[in-house]
């Protein structure tokens, strides 16, 4: 009740602040647009772009749009792809290997590995020219996985039974609100098993290594850059300086010009990380003080 309580305070202070500073900050933002607009940019003139991949992969839909629209700009002929990304879900990770496979097919592409590149982010971007590595950054993680959590104890305990209608013999196959059946487990083992064939093909395919040694790339671990290139999953440890400067090697421009970032663009994506820092804060705060007042 108490955590209920402290949620609904919270949500009210929000909307009151909301409510309070909206119009100023609605004209704060009209400012900074007029002051951006009058301000020089080389990006009506730049050739090379830099596109970030950062945080767990669920939604690839902006990333994705970027890479097209780098794709379709004849002007823009590289792009540096820098990742920090533990993954995330495969068919969101397949969708942005594809649209880097397609963008290299009409310009180059180098992949810089600034923390992790690893399982959807290393599928992501395993089509590029070249993929770079810090040399404390981790990559690989070949490999598929589902989890689900078994609840049935917790839901007898308190008196909850589950009703299910269905059509289909697999339809409630991974369910939470009991243990999976032998012949559902089978199942869902040979899904997991087709999408880890499809994941080590696509690599080795496009890092041209021996798929019959996958168990020395390709078992889901994680390497360290050093060994990363030992195994040729990267090609080489690098810094961003680095990486920038091999982009521009490939492009064959004679006078570099990096687009840069959208003020307004900048500016909501920093108000977003703070907003999502301050959120995640609070809650962890809320949860903290409910349980501790209410165990005491």
């Amino acid at each position: 009740m108490q955590l209920i309580k402290s949620f609904f305070k919270i949500l009210g202070n929000g909307i009151k602040f909301i409510n309070t500073y909206f119009k100023t900050f609605v004209l704060f933002l009209i400012i900074i647009w007029i002051f951006a607009s009058n301000q020089g940019s080389n990006s009506h003139f730049a050739n090379l772009e830099r596109i970030d991949l950062k945080g767990e992969i669920f939604d690839s839909s902006s990333v994705l749009e970027k890479i097209i629209k780098a794709k379709n700009d004849n002007q823009i002929k590289g792009v540096l792809f820098v990742i920090d990304s533990p993954g995330g879900a495969f068919a969101p990770s397949m969708e942005l290997a594809l649209a880097i496979k397609d963008l290299r097919a009409k310009k180059p592409v180098v992949v810089y590995a600034s923390g992790t590149m690893a399982s959807g982010s290393y599928l992501a971007g395993v089509g590029a020219n070249k993929i770079l590595a810090n040399p404390a950054s981790f990559v690989g993680s070949i490999g598929v996985i589902m989890q689900g959590a078994d609840i049935s104890e917790l839901a007898n305990k308190l008196g909850i039974k589950e009703q299910t209608i269905q059509a289909g013999e697999f339809k409630s196959a991974g369910t939470f609100t009991r243990a999976w059946s032998g012949k559902e487990k089978q199942y869902l083992q040979n899904l997991i098993d087709q999408s880890y064939d499809l994941f080590v093909d696509f690599v080795a395919k496009e890092r041209n290594l021996d798929k019959a040694q996958k168990n020395t790339w390709a078992n889901a671990r994680v390497f360290l850059a050093q060994k990363a290139k030992e195994l040729g999953l990267i090609d080489n440890i690098s810094n961003y300086e680095n990486a920038k400067k091999e982009l521009e090697k490939l492009s064959k421009v004679q006078t570099p010009i990096w687009k840069e970032e959208d003020k307004i663009d900048k500016l909501f994506n920093r108000l977003e990380n703070k907003t999502s820092s301050l959120i995640s804060q609070s809650f962890t705060q809320l949860i903290y003080k409910s349980a501790f007042f209410e165990t005491r």
